[in-house]
Order: C-alpha cells, then sequence, then structure tokens
C-alpha cells in the first residue's frame, strides 16, 4: 500500500483499493495522487484491459478527510482524477459495498459501471458542512437522475440506498450482500474479455453527449467551495462533524 491505496493487477484487471478503512477511506490529496497515477498508468499498459475500484472495509469512500489530514491541492487532485476515470480508453467498474459519500459518490459515478450491495448507499453529505458537492457530481448526477432529484439529495444530505440508487440509474447492477462477489466477479470478466476498443469509443461518444460541460461545472464547484471554506457557517459544520452533533447554521 502506498499513500492509502493498493493496487493489485489481477490478469487483464487492475484493481485499485482505497486502503484507510479507519477512516471509511476519506481521502486526501497523496491518495487522491495515488489513485490518478494508476489510472494514468492503465492507459498506457496494454495488459490492462479494465479497471476495478473498490475501498477496503466497510465503506467505499466517505468523502474528503476533515480530520486535519494532507489536503492542500485535494480539489484539484479530485477533479483531475474523475477526469482521468471518464477520458480512460477503458472500462472502470466501481465495486461499492458500504457508503459513498461526498466526493466518494461522485467518484463511483465517474465509473462506467457501479456493482453496488445491498447494503451500499449513496449520500451528497456536503451541506452538513455548508459546503456545495465537487468532483463533478454537479455534472455527473443531473444525467443520471435528473435536476430535481440531485437537488433533492444535495439539499437534503439523504442516503440513498443502493436500491433505490439503482431504481434512479445510479448503478448498474444491485447485487445481494452474500452474491455481490460472485456479481462483480462476472460483470470483470465480461468487460475485460470484451472488445477494448469498442469500449474506449463508446466512452468518448458517451461522454461527449453527456459530460461536455464536466470541467466548466468543476471550475464553477471549485470557484463555490474556495467560497465556502472562507465562511462561518462552514467553521460551524465542521466543528459540529467533530463534535458529532448537528450544526447551528446561520447563513453567513
Amino acid at each position: 500500500m502506498v499513500n492509502g491505496v493498493s493496487v493489485e493487477h489481477d490478469g487483464a484487471v487492475l484493481r485499485i483499493r482505497l486502503d484507510r478503512p479507519e477512516k471509511l477511506n476519506a481521502v486526501d490529496t497523496p491518495m487522491l495522487d495515488e489513485a490518478w497515477a494508476h489510472i494514468r498508468g492503465a492507459a498506457a499498459d496494454k495488459s490492462v484491459r479494465a479497471v476495478l475500484l473498490t475501498g477496503a472495509g466497510r465503506g467505499f469512500c466517505s468523502g474528503g478527510d476533515l480530520t486535519g489530514g494532507d489536503t492542500v491541492g485535494a480539489a484539484d487532485a479530485a477533479n483531475g482524477l474523475v477526469r482521468a476515470i471518464i477520458s480512460l480508453p477503458k472500462p472502470v467498474v466501481a465495486g461499492v459495498q458500504g457508503g459513498a459519500v461526498g466526493f466518494g459518490c461522485a467518484l463511483a459515478l465517474s465509473c462506467d459501471l457501479v456493482v453496488a450491495a445491498s447494503p451500499a448507499y449513496f449520500q451528497l453529505a456536503f451541506a452538513r458542512v455548508g459546503l456545495m458537492p465537487d468532483g463533478g457530481a454537479s455534472a455527473l448526477l443531473p444525467g443520471l437522475i435528473g435536476r430535481v432529484r440531485t437537488a433533492r439529495m444535495v439539499m437534503t444530505a439523504e442516503r440513498v440506498s443502493a436500491a433505490t440508487a439503482f431504481e434512479w440509474g445510479m448503478v448498474s447492477h444491485l447485487a445481494g450482500k452474500d452474491d455481490y462477489q460472485s456479481v462483480l466477479a462476472d460483470v470483470l470478466r465480461s468487460i475485460s474479455g470484451g472488445p477494448t476498443l469498442a469500449f474506449g469509443w463508446t466512452k468518448r461518444a458517451l461522454a461527449a453527449a453527456t459530460l461536455g460541460e464536466l470541467e466548466a461545472v468543476q471550475a464553477v464547484e471549485a470557484k463555490g467551495q474556495l467560497a465556502l471554506i472562507d465562511t462561518a457557517d462552514f467553521r460551524e459544520g465542521v466543528r459540529a462533524f467533530r463534535e458529532r452533533r448537528d450544526p447551528e447554521f446561520r447563513g453567513h
């Protein structure tokens, strides 16, 4: 493991695992940079025909590390990782067994296919700390579930169960807790043995059709986050998070 990321080359599949289970795989800048480097490497490695992205332990990714880790440049690294996954000319599968929260939700949904176990859930919890979505979630989600459902997720910070996510179109494969691994193995076997070049062109076409404004949206998100981290609401949100209580926002 390097910088909180474990990697295994399993035949034609590159397995990338976010590996900070004690923090539910919350990401900091070195972790994001490490994952990004492996995605870039997969593009040049002809032996890799598919990528699997998972999280260690009971969570997929709980979002950005708010506990004081190395987060300088994290927004740029997060945006770069999402764009690298989308532009990678090979299929990327997210295996989600637990919570995909905040940036973790955007990260999972940037993948081409999402295999979710029944205990998994998706949540945009930014409002709980006085922030807005990042990582391109503002572009990724409306194309999948529509503007109103996206606003519902963002403004209420509700947890969306794996079953609901599948019904809404956020998840490509829904598996029971006991058959999750077998469903995931079947998906990986199918795509890693498929027509890789055709998949690459398909990804380009789908991105052109649905994510043409991704970089512009990410720029707005980054500008918004930069403004919001200087607010009293954000400071209160972080204090409440650390003290495990509900925040008292004042709107400034």
